[in-house]
């Protein structure tokens, strides 16, 4: 979801950034962000950088925190990525099965999909808390293949993070990227590079089989 249905990366950074400010830990700089945070889920971060310090109720309150600071920040530019739209209805329409495998949390997903008619479009949806690994595991683009009854190889990943990258390949599926948050170059090893929904059509999905 975040960077593939909605270019809201630059916010979420900028909401681990107020974060690291607030509690004394550096500067969060863009590099460490899109390696070692995007993409991954916000409390195993969470627990990574402040476990140390906090027990459970402790690190669930930054999570919120942090949250909060992002759904702020990102409020008045909600919109979807250009073409997604009419590309999720074309495949729609074309009886192809699709599920949302993301990373955010529940109130993020229902933060986004309330304000975007799309929940409709999908056949499953696969949050964080239904996976006991994060990405670049593979675990959370098998369980969505698992909704939809189809094994890993008829599969299109849709990706803007280098570890979902990392797991929609280990899953075995084909992998299109977005760039929203690293430049074609950087997006690799995947199958094709697209920088919006205008310039895929179901044919050009196809092809990549």
């Amino acid at each position: 979801m975040d960077g593939t249905l909605i270019d809201n990366t630059p916010y979420h950074y900028k909401s681990w950034q107020m974060l690291f400010k607030k509690y004394n830990k550096g500067e969060l700089s863009r590099e460490t962000y899109y390696t070692d945070i995007s993409g991954v889920p916000v409390m195993e971060t969470i627990k990574r950088i402040f476990g140390a310090d906090h027990d459970e109720a402790g690190l669930n309150a930054l999570l919120n925190e942090k949250e909060e600071f992002y759904r702020q920040a990102y409020a008045p530019f909600l919109a979807p990525i250009n073409g997604l739209e009419n590309f999720l209805t074309e495949l729609k329409n074309a009886g192809i099965k699709m599920a949302m495998a993301t990373s955010a949390t529940v109130e993020d997903i229902d933060f986004i999909l309330n304000k975007i008619p799309i929940r409709d479009d999908f056949d499953a949806i696969v949050n964080s808390t239904m996976v006991s690994k994060p990405k670049p595991n593979p675990q959370i683009f098998l369980k969505a293949a698992e909704k939809l009854n189809r094994g890993a190889a008829q599969c299109v990943v849709f990706e803007d993070s280098l570890a979902g990258i990392k797991a929609g390949k280990a899953a075995g599926m084909k992998v299109v990227a977005i760039t929203t948050g690293h430049t074609a170059d950087e997006l690799h090893p995947v199958d094709l590079v697209i920088n919006d929904y205008s310039e895929l059509t179901v044919q050009k999905i196809a092809d990549l089989f």
